[in-house]
């Protein structure tokens, strides 16, 4: 098996999906930091949080691979406070 992972993440504040190859012992926090520079999202990586297979990824200083997360997996990056709705 290839130590590298094909992944899609999408970033729910701008829209926009990325894909990204990272080496599998990439940390859960680094793939956020990629996919929003990737998006040009506004504010601070720590304003969003990583979402895999529907559930919170609470420790981002795991790799993928600590995560489990798969080749052609989907995840998700989401502001951590949500906005009003108007």
């Amino acid at each position: 098996m290839s130590d590298h992972l094909a992944v899609r993440v999408m970033v729910e504040s701008a829209w926009d999906q990325v894909a990204l190859e990272l080496p599998s012992t990439t940390s859960m926090s680094e793939l956020k930091r990629r996919a929003l520079a990737m998006t040009h999202a506004s504010g601070t990586a720590d304003e969003y949080e990583v979402k895999y297979r529907g559930a919170l990824v609470l420790d981002e200083a795991r790799s993928l691979a600590e995560e489990g997360v798969v080749r052609n997996a989907n995840l998700i990056v989401l502001p951590r406070r949500r906005r009003p709705a108007r």
